[in-house]
């Protein structure tokens, strides 16, 4: 399947408190180490430094041409140029964002079962988010759905598939073969040195 994630399945989500670091220099980092795509995701900043490090980010990734994606804000993401949003189940439409946004940019949706995964393809998205894959600490998202369930998702969904939750270098490779076109990853990767840590990542997939 030919998608935006095609040659680039990893998936990186921004989380300050696991890498110990600002967004800016979690960016940085995971660039230089091979990362293609980039979420900022950030839950206790204030919407105008949030839109401050979006902006930041925004220009180191036009720079290095790495697709970037904001966390719930429409109205940042529109406002720095960012390649997409991600939105979950209690945020605006699919609908709604792609009037806001334009066709030209992605959006993507969080999803825990089939039904809201179709429901999301119905409504337009460019890929939806899947998980909890496994049991994560990073953000309790409910108990894990497993390798049987996102190939259930597979069978009915034609867009790609991120996978999220849980997902290690041990476990990367078998969630792709088994039907997402992406892994997400924050902790994962970013809990001690992000270069190392991306490279078990990029050997396990190959």
């Amino acid at each position: 399947m030919s998608t935006i994630f095609q040659h680039a399945p990893l998936y990186l989500i921004t989380d300050t408190q696991a890498a110990g670091l600002s967004h800016i220099q979690i960016v940085r980092r995971a660039i230089d180490a091979g990362i293609r795509t980039i979420q900022l995701r950030e839950k206790n900043l204030s919407k105008k430094e949030i839109y401050n490090t979006a902006i930041s980010i925004r220009d180191i990734t036009i720079r290095r041409k790495v697709v970037f994606i904001v966390n719930d804000y429409i109205d940042i993401a529109l406002a720095v140029n960012a390649d997409g949003v991600h939105l979950g189940q209690e945020d605006v439409p699919v609908e709604d964002a792609r009037k806001i946004l334009g066709k030209g940019k992605l959006i993507g949706i969080s999803t825990h079962n089939i039904n809201q995964a179709i429901k999301a393809q119905k409504a337009g998205a460019d890929y939806i988010g899947f998980g909890p894959m496994f049991h994560t600490k990073t953000k309790d998202a409910g108990s894990p759905r497993g390798i049987n369930a996102l190939r259930q998702i597979r069978e009915h969904i034609h867009i790609p598939i991120v996978a999220i939750g849980g997902i290690t270098w041990e476990n990367v490779n078998e969630v792709l073969i088994s039907g997402a076109d992406a892994a997400a990853v924050a902790s994962g990767i970013l809990t001690g040195d992000i270069k190392a840590n991306v490279a078990k990542y990029m050997e396990a997939i190959c």
